[in-house]
């Protein structure tokens, strides 16, 4: 991974090999990002997204393991007990066209990944909400 920052942004390039969500969590961790939003493109070949079910409050995975390109890669970094947690959605389409999409968990880079962090000044932080079922966003007073 190679990053450069202008201003209050970081462009990132992901090479082959690469996890998204684990790097994007050193970043954070290492450059002491607390609260950005993100957009990226590329293309991955090892990916695991997932979909949130709100009866069972549980996420289901669905894996693919072929050559994807990443038609949307968008979400946050905020925190969660002080610490970078990331709130990333990816669609990514095979060599036919179909698209796929979710929550991402997992995704390798197959070939190269641009992504661009956007930080903004400030903290916000994620508490658990057992009504929803996730970590939802809650605000400094």
């Amino acid at each position: 991974m190679e990053y450069k920052k202008f201003g209050t942004t970081y462009v990132i390039r992901l090479d082959p090999g690469e996890e998204i969500v684990e790097k994007l969590l050193w970043l954070a961790a290492v450059e002491g990002i607390k609260l950005a939003n993100l957009n990226g493109l590329g293309a991955v070949d090892n990916v695991t997204l997932k979909s949130f079910q709100p009866d069972t409050k549980q996420y289901h995975a669905h894996m693919y393991h072929t050559d994807l390109e990443i038609v949307s890669l968008a979400g946050n970094l905020t925190t969660l007990n002080g610490r970078p947690y990331p709130h990333l959605h990816m669609s990514v389409a095979d060599s036919v066209g179909h698209v796929y999409g979710g929550h991402l968990n997992k995704a390798v880079v197959s070939s190269t990944c641009e992504i661009f962090v956007h930080v903004i000044d400030g903290i916000v932080e994620r508490k658990p909400n057992a009504r929803i079922g996730l970590h939802i966003l809650t605000f400094p007073e």
